[in-house]
């Protein structure tokens, strides 16, 4: 079922007189417990557009619907709103907290969300989900104690804390090397599947396209492919 719909978005920026048109009428849809990964050179409008899907700029013209709601239509506030409780956003570096514990970060991002939890439940909440990314022996230490890949599960933790309906990642895995890229992307995959969320990815890691159920290619702001992973294999 698709929750997500990106239809006929266009981006224009303007420099001066001059005007660059980046995304040039894109038609999407997201559907829930699936990953669906864009792909394509630098300025084909990749990131450009995982931005307007979550809300963090305007689409020009076109409509972003998040269960039938047009987020380009909203104000900030609204727009807000549904970042904070209803998605999710997880980066090419973990930013976390240099003096925050891996616990506390998943708390702070409770209180962030709104979260109507008790401290008692919110505590048992993130003892939940540091055992799901495999984190759960980890959530007293500092970031400057962890690995890269474990900074990234902690940041993976922090995104999923609140149940968003919608992950966001964008280039998750392009600090990490092979091996916890790989890690990273099947506990991406395992709980996309296993929370039933929408994600969307941006990668340029082309090893890392076999764990996406569709694969989205752009180029010059254009939708030039969509693909099945089964042609390039299955994680």
């Amino acid at each position: 079922m698709s929750i997500f719909t990106i239809d006929k978005v266009k981006k224009t920026f303007t420099n001066g007189e001059v005007k660059e048109e980046v995304l040039k009428g894109i038609n999407l849809s997201l559907a829930e417990g699936e990953i669906t990964a864009l792909v394509g050179a630098s300025g084909s409008g990749k990131s450009t557009l995982l931005t307007i899907a979550a809300g963090l700029q305007p689409a020009s013209d076109g409509q972003v619907l998040f269960e039938g709601k047009n987020i380009n239509a909203m104000n900030q506030e609204q727009i807000r709103q549904i970042r904070a409780s209803e998605f999710g956003f997880v980066f090419q570096f973990a930013h976390l907290v240099p003096f925050l514990t891996v616990e506390e970060q998943l708390m702070l991002m409770l209180d962030v969300s709104d979260s109507t939890l008790k401290k008692t439940e919110q505590k048992r909440e993130v003892n939940r989900v540091l055992q799901l990314v495999g984190m759960d022996h980890r959530k007293n230490a500092y970031p400057p104690s962890l690995s890269g890949g474990e900074k990234q599960r902690v940041a993976i933790a922090r995104a999923i804390i609140h149940q968003p309906k919608v992950l966001f990642a964008d280039e998750p895995t392009a600090s990490l090397d092979s091996k916890r890229s790989k890690d990273v992307m099947a506990l991406i995959r395992e709980l996309t599947k296993t929370l039933n969320i929408t994600t969307l990815i941006v990668t340029h890691d082309e090893e890392m396209l076999s764990y996406a159920d569709h694969i989205i290619k752009m180029s010059d702001g254009l939708i030039l492919q969509n693909e099945n992973p089964e042609l390039v294999g299955r994680a």
